[in-house]
């Protein structure tokens, strides 16, 4: 057997090799050579898997260690017989880590207080439903908009998206990119809906570019029509729009799911689905073992001059990842776009920090976030 792995993709080396012959590349040079004799592909985004790729292939499986499924031609593949699979949730601990950090960052930055503003969630799903829980979680009042969801479920918890528009103090998108049909996403944020927000209102990302037409959020941000902005995807990656760049409160390469425990999740899930296809005793394989945190202890007896829970909950975030150094090599850097993603750093989860000397109100905060709490005496 033949297995074709993108060599970005982390824990894979050794994984397979007793049993097949396994070819790691570049995942932008994975082509019809490459993949003629293959049986499985283990591929990021940065591979389309479509007719052109794999027609003359005797690929049985293509296991994307990503939740978006965009850069797969599901109709082709599933007319072909070739079998498909993501890995949806994966990172969703990991962007839930970004938008809380850029929650806290946007907070201390335009000085409005998070327990007196309204969060905007478009998409419920893995990744909206954490976000969900941490803003409720810093005091924030959310409005919820899914609606594949509402139609299974029912409208009580969920609000029209012009509701969102017009209350949100900060929208964030967690969709996955769909171009046609009733619950398509592309330029869902466009000229008209970006006319529709609240005044003042800031912007999140970090779903796909495409979501947003990158021209008019220009625009409107050059109009100031908007506080502000928070963009981890761009239209046209890895080329985004450096006038973009410019307007933004936050700007990252796509990296808001890349944290370690994300990136773990997604190839366990990717190995154990190629393994299952391909008769490969690996059901249950895990990686060895995650790079620890360089500092796993928060003690928030150090900060004695801050006393206001969500600033302290503020604090422990910040220790776990500094949102704005992603941003400072970005902005300072838009033409590493793929080199800053393909070389990013260690960063780990809540729940690999432990705190300690929080005060209830704090404790509470940092324990619906994901922390693990030492009681004080």
């Amino acid at each position: 057997m033949k297995i074709v792995i993108d060599e970005k993709i982390p824990f894979t080396r050794g994984v397979f090799e007793p049993w097949a012959d396994v070819v790691y590349s570049p995942g932008r040079s994975i082509d019809e050579a490459m993949v003629a004799d293959a049986d499985a592909l283990i591929v990021r985004t940065r591979t389309r898997c479509d007719s052109r790729l794999l027609e003359k292939s005797r690929v049985r499986i293509i296991a994307s260690a990503t939740i978006g499924f965009d850069h797969l031609d599901t109709v082709w593949l599933d007319q072909a017989g070739i079998k498909w699979v993501n890995a949806p949730g994966c990172n969703s601990g990991s962007v839930m880590q970004y938008v809380t950090a850029a929650l806290l960052f946007l907070a201390s930055r335009h000085s409005p207080d998070l327990r007196s503003m309204t969060l905007g969630v478009v998409g419920v799903g893995h990744v909206g439903s954490k976000v969900v829980a941490a803003a409720r979680a810093l005091g924030m009042r959310v409005l919820l908009n899914d609606p594949p969801r509402e139609r299974r479920e029912g409208t009580a918890a969920f609000s029209p998206l012009d509701q969102l528009l017009e209350e949100s103090d900060i929208l964030t998108l967690h969709v996955p990119l769909t171009v046609e049909g009733d619950d398509r996403t592309r330029h869902l944020i466009n000229g008209i809906t970006l006319g529709r927000l609240r005044k003042n209102c800031i912007l999140i990302n970090t779903s796909r570019g495409e979501v947003v037409d990158n021209a008019a959020l220009r625009k409107a941000l050059e109009d100031k029509m908007l506080r502000g902005a928070v963009l981890d995807v761009w239209e046209g990656e890895p080329d985004a729009d450096r006038g973009l760049i410019a307007l933004t409160d936050i700007a990252t390469p796509h990296i808001a799911g890349y944290s370690v425990d994300g990136k773990a999740n997604a190839t366990v899930n990717s190995v154990r689905e190629v393994s299952a296809a391909l008769g490969i005793p690996l059901s249950e394989w895990t990686p060895d073992s995650l790079p620890l945190p360089a500092e796993p202890v928060i003690d928030l007896a150090l900060h004695p001059a801050v006393t206001d829970p969500v600033d302290l909950a503020g604090v422990a975030v910040n220790h776990t990842y500094r949102i704005r150094d992603d941003d400072s090599l970005f902005r300072g850097n838009p033409e590493k776009f793929e080199y800053l993603r393909d070389n990013y750093g260690v960063r780990r989860e809540f729940g690999s920090y432990t705190v300690r000397n929080a005060d209830p109100a704090a404790g509470r905060i940092l324990s619906d976030l994901g922390f693990k709490m030492i009681e004080t005496a």
